[in-house]
């Protein structure tokens, strides 16, 4: 938020600005998912599927809840964006401003990824980050994120006057509606804000503008989710590359991204708790 230059500072204005903090959603009080037996469960799963997501393109994949979904980088630093659905109900998809307020800006293991209303429970857990050591840099900047959206063909032509057809809205969209043999024009209102994959991103400490950097991910590094609803997915790998300088190019160094999907011991899932949506049913 700029400073309105023409507007004079109240007295009180150093007061006014001194006020405490206070954090919105504390969750201490949000169900704890039991990650030593997924621990457990790691060392027990066998891969089931993988998927090859090519560069400025999109994919899906199927995860029956109990799996878990690797996202992995491959060959070279490149950025993935993340849409999930209720595999059984388009309608119940993946909410991204609501796990940043009840987790963080970048999330990392043990935390979740939330639905959207009228569901909002917990569609996957993360059980493993390769780059769960970077934290904030001097930057401010983090990895995985949940503030940013997508890179998408309007903005562009917004910003630029020109249309550009690889952006990860777009390869969203197709992926989409190649899994489920519909139109894009069906398919993009389906298309929600993302999970930002390996990004390294943060807000300008002067501007405080949304900014993305050379992110840290090199081959080899995941990011790995359990699924706690039968889930269908579609990963963009981002025309930027690693979006160390911008993210809707045809010149920016693009590498594949793989997903996949393990099955575990299930026998060990016999108490767990799969959740349920949300119990609250509206107003009287």
């Amino acid at each position: 938020m700029q400073i309105d230059d023409t507007l004079k500072t109240p007295s009180d204005a150093a007061a006014r600005r001194a006020a405490r903090p206070v954090v919105c959603y504390p969750n201490e009080t949000l169900p704890q998912r039991d990650m030593a037996l997924l621990r457990t469960l790691r060392q027990t799963m066998e891969k089931v599927d993988e998927v090859i997501v090519p560069p400025r393109d999109g994919k899906t994949f199927s995860a029956p809840k109990g799996h878990f979904i690797r996202m992995v980088s491959i060959e070279g630093p490149q950025v993935g964006d993340l849409n999930l659905w209720n595999a059984n109900d388009l309608s119940e998809r993946f909410f991204s401003g609501k796990t940043r307020q009840l987790h963080a800006t970048h999330v990392t293991t043990g935390n979740r990824l939330w639905s959207n209303m009228p569901y909002l429970r917990p569609m996957a857990t993360i059980s493993h980050d390769t780059l769960g050591w970077y934290g904030f840099d001097e930057d401010g900047g983090g990895v995985h994120d949940v503030i940013g959206t997508r890179c998408d063909p309007y903005t562009n032509r917004l910003l630029s006057g020109t249309d550009y057809h690889h952006c990860c809205h777009s390869n969203l969209c197709g992926a989409l509606a190649d899994e489920k043999g519909i139109s894009l024009k069906e398919a993009e209102p389906h298309v929600h804000d993302v999970l930002n994959v390996f990004m390294c991103t943060g807000f300008t400490r002067d501007t405080h503008q949304y900014f993305m950097k050379a992110s840290p991910v090199r081959p080899g590094d995941y990011l790995e989710l359990f699924a706690e609803i039968d889930l269908l997915g579609a990963l963009s790998a981002c025309p930027g590359g690693d979006c160390s300088s911008e993210h809707s190019s045809d010149t920016a160094a693009c590498y594949p991204l793989k997903v996949e999907i393990y099955r575990p011991d299930m026998a060990l899932l016999k108490d767990w708790a799969f959740p349920e949506p949300s119990a609250y049913r509206g107003r009287p």
